[in-house]
């Protein structure tokens, strides 16, 4: 994976994208995932596991909404990964990621993740960077192993500006439907912003035997849309089929 540079790497759309077409075709693209989720769950030989790493305001709850929301829930699962318990720091950083990982026939979702121990803690100095490299070693041996057990991985950067962020912290403060988001913490992670570029560019460095896709976030339509045809992909290359009725019978 060639080095990333977030910032030369663009936050938005390309100039000639369409907004009206570009949503038609995610809502198409949503309407085929229903099925191909469908068909995971029926087949039950792989699980996927999409991971959403992102700054504050970035889109995560909004594209596990808009792009998974059409799915059967018995298929599907949210995680998100905030600061861990007293019981989860009694145990290596990975515990309480692997108890949530997906089942044969499931799609899991990780709003935040294990890559938060390598970034957040980071930033604020609570890991060294030997401790850190040891740990990006781990998640690199971690995602393996999900691999071979027919876990298929799509890591999300939802990659939006400083700027577009700012924007919507303040919709959190002045628009009624948002203000149960806010979290005055949030104001104080974006002071730290060049710290977090860093050490999102030293993830993608070091963890990207399972390529990263930088998502533009700036506009959720075209978020969304690169997201879901990202999912379409992924699943159509599965290869799947539904089981026969002599599977069924031999499985009942």
């Amino acid at each position: 994976m060639h080095p990333i540079h977030l910032d030369k790497t663009s936050t938005r759309a390309s100039k000639n994208a369409d907004k009206d077409k570009t949503k038609a075709k995610t809502a198409a693209l949503v309407d085929e995932l229903n099925e191909l989720q469908n068909l995971l769950y029926a087949e039950s030989k792989h699980s996927v596991l999409v991971i959403l790493q992102g700054m504050d305001a970035s889109g995560k709850d909004g594209l596990i909404r808009d792009v998974f929301g059409k799915m059967n829930p018995q298929g599907v699962r949210v995680s998100s990964f905030k600061a861990p318990t007293d019981l989860e720091l009694a145990h290596d950083f990975l515990w309480r990621i692997h108890q949530q990982t997906p089942a044969r026939g499931m799609i899991q979702l990780f709003n935040r993740s294990h890559y938060e121990d390598v970034l957040v803690t980071r930033v604020h100095g609570w890991c060294d960077d030997k401790t850190a490299l040891k740990r990006m070693q781990s998640i690199n041996d971690f995602e393996q192993l999900l691999q071979q057990n027919n876990t298929h991985i799509l890591k999300c950067y939802l990659h939006i500006s400083q700027e577009e962020q700012h924007e919507r912290l303040k919709e959190r403060v002045l628009d009624p439907k948002k203000k149960w988001k806010y979290n005055k913490q949030d104001q104080v992670e974006s002071k730290h912003w060049k710290d977090y570029m860093k050490a999102y560019e030293d993830v993608f460095k070091h963890c990207s035997k399972i390529p990263w896709l930088v998502v533009p976030a700036d506009q959720n339509w075209y978020k969304d849309h690169v997201v879901a045809t990202a999912m379409v992909k992924l699943l159509k290359g599965l290869d799947m089929k539904y089981p026969t009725l002599e599977k069924a019978k031999k499985q009942s």
